[in-house]
């Protein structure tokens, strides 16, 4: 059996370092690369971006949106990018953001079998339908030694209007970190995390104990540095920090993305 998400997290952080990278092909990327907006271009992107970086950086992070906006052969390409990055030693985070109850849960669930054509070390997660509509993905992650990152405290402009509502005394963001919380406590795998963004002016959830890795993306162009992770994360939490566009914009030559997210992952270190 493939060995607890949270255990082969904790080894990749240890031997690349915390930085996930983002996979985030929009149609003005391709362009900035000089590259069509299509399946050919898309393949181009994300064959520089493994080739680039999967042999180093911990995580990599496609956003399946944009895969999936060029059907079927969108969704090919994002298949192979994903089976090479996991071949040269990157962990592959499926940011899908999927969240729905029963058999449908089960069948999203699906990206963390081995046996899937795009199988994932983790996904992404929403848990609006109630916590419990999350369970078979719960399931599948501990069938498979698979990950999920549930949406808890997100840092777009609007999230409070649900994230801060009040529900027997608590937030919603913060029953999200609880649910997490109690789902790690259950095996003690650390596979279970939660998506904190980088740039809350604070951090209005608790997260002691929560036993899993907190994803804060936001870094770079969306404003989050390293000095706003240290402000709103203790040193005792597993945090793995997102970059996208910072990165990404150093392509599409190959020693640029990679000399982009070294430079991360020095500040990271620092």
């Amino acid at each position: 059996m493939t060995a607890p998400f949270g255990q082969r997290l904790a080894d990749a952080v240890t031997a690349r370092g915390p930085l996930c990278v983002g996979i985030d092909p929009h149609g003005a990327l391709l362009e900035r690369w000089g590259l069509p907006d299509d399946p050919e271009g898309l393949a181009r992107f994300t064959g520089a971006v493994v080739d680039a970086l999967a042999g180093t950086v911990a995580v990599l992070k496609p956003q399946l949106a944009f895969y999936e906006r060029h059907g079927s052969r969108g969704l090919a390409v994002l298949e192979d990018g994903v089976a090479r990055a996991r071949a040269a030693g990157a962990l592959v985070l499926l940011d899908a953001k999927r969240g729905d109850i029963g058999s449908t849960m089960d069948g999203y669930a699906g990206y963390l079998r081995p046996d899937h054509p795009m199988a994932a070390d983790a996904l992404t997660v929403s848990p609006y339908l109630g916590p419990g509509s999350l369970q078979p993905a719960v399931d599948a992650a501990r069938r498979h030694g698979g990950g999920l990152f549930v949406l808890a405290r997100t840092s777009n402009p609007d999230a409070g209007s649900l994230q801060h509502a009040v529900v027997d005394g608590r937030s919603v963001a913060q029953v999200v970190v609880d649910t997490v919380r109690a789902w790690n406590a259950a095996d003690a795998s650390g596979s279970f995390g939660v998506v904190i963004g980088a740039t809350l002016p604070e951090l209005d959830v608790d997260l002691t104990g929560l036993g899993g890795p907190v994803l804060a993306p936001g870094l770079g162009a969306q404003g989050g540095s390293v000095a706003d992770l240290r402000r709103l994360f203790d040193r005792g939490t597993t945090v793995v920090p997102a970059v996208s566009r910072d990165v990404l914009a150093a392509g599409p030559d190959r020693a640029g993305l990679r000399a982009a997210a070294e430079r991360w992952a020095a500040a990271l270190a620092g």
